[in-house]
């Protein structure tokens, strides 16, 4: 509980972004998309912890750890669970309130919102599995709540739409190759090391071009723009959802579920943003002063991330070695 300040101070710097329809300059129906967006927070926060509670059921009863690698006896395990297909539902929902909440509102106003979500798991989290936050690790995330809000509330204030033109899509498109390729290989290629910040930073920045992908598209079907481009983008959104699945469910092995949400809600609208910026020149009138905004806001949210996943009592723990050192300790107190 004593994460509830945080929460408050989430809340109070969301609705000081938003109260600011004036210099944002925001329709009145856009303004729809700030709740929308936060039912998907809460979303979000439920369904990492059903799932998070799904897989290491599962890791028990398999007695093999998925942070080395899902295996097929992990998947087919884990479709008959049903802690983890709530999750799935509720995240599933998470995902279409973003949809809605970016249908109606722009993206910078509405991605600090998932912030919301990184608090709820913690405390979710802490009461559920009965671990207390140390100092070190409530500072994390209170440095990533007040790092992603601040980075996009300079962002909401200095940044302007731009159209997306088609020579902007394919710059993003052949970004996401770059990123998609390599986050597939080192998969590959570390599937038996479970590396918890690895696993997180990978999905976050796979989906933060997914709500790239997803605004974007969103934008042209709104524009009745079906082109071959907009069913590019829709592949590409997919596919990066789906392999962005797969490093989550390799983070929960080796992370809790609020690490992971730290992840999506910090490095997913870093991502976003920064590609609103450097591709779409959404910022190409900022000040100077906007631009240090920029730089140190983000670094304090990507400190957070890392210390989250530094000082967490529970990162790198794998359920089984814990089991097993239950087991050990039982075992000691009967001989004894």
């Amino acid at each position: 509980m004593t994460l509830l300040p945080q929460m408050h101070a989430a809340l109070a710097l969301i609705g000081a972004t938003a109260g600011s329809a004036d210099q944002v300059e925001l329709d009145p129906q856009q303004f729809w998309g700030i709740p929308v967006a936060l039912v998907g927070a809460v979303f979000l926060a439920f369904g990492a912890q059903y799932q998070s509670r799904g897989l290491n059921k599962v890791e028990r009863l398999t007695g093999q750890s998925a942070g080395s690698g899902l295996s097929l006896r992990h998947i087919l395990k884990l479709v008959a669970r049903p802690s983890w297909l709530i999750g799935t539902i509720l995240l599933g929902l998470a995902v279409v309130f973003q949809i809605g909440s970016l249908s109606l509102s722009p993206l910078i106003v509405v991605q600090p919102i998932g912030v919301v979500g990184l608090v709820i798991t913690s405390v979710l989290n802490s009461r559920l599995s009965g671990v207390k936050l140390g100092k070190r690790a409530r500072a994390s995330i209170a440095m990533c709540v007040a790092g992603i809000v601040a980075f996009v509330t300079i962002a909401a204030f200095s940044a302007a739409d731009r159209p997306v033109t088609d020579q902007k899509l394919i710059t993003i498109l052949v970004l996401f190759g770059i990123v998609f390729l390599a986050t597939v290989v080192t998969l590959i290629a570390l599937r038996h090391r479970a590396i918890a910040l690895l696993y997180i930073v990978g999905a976050g920045v796979l989906y933060g071009f997914v709500a790239t992908f997803a605004k974007a598209v969103i934008g042209r079907m709104q524009q009745g723009e079906f082109d071959w481009l907009t069913w590019v983008c829709v592949l590409a959104l997919v596919s990066g959802a789906l392999v962005g699945m797969v490093y989550v469910q390799n983070a929960y092995s080796s992370g809790p579920p609020d690490l992971v949400v730290a992840g999506l809600t910090v490095i997913d609208p870093l991502v976003a943003v920064l590609i609103g910026i450097v591709v779409l020149n959404e910022a190409a009138g900022a000040s100077g002063w906007a631009i240090l905004g920029f730089v140190l806001s983000g670094i304090v949210a990507v400190i957070g991330v890392v210390g989250l996943a530094k000082f967490h009592p529970q990162t790198g723990q794998s359920v089984l070695v814990d089991e097993h050192a239950e087991n050990s300790r039982s075992s000691d107190t009967a001989g004894s």
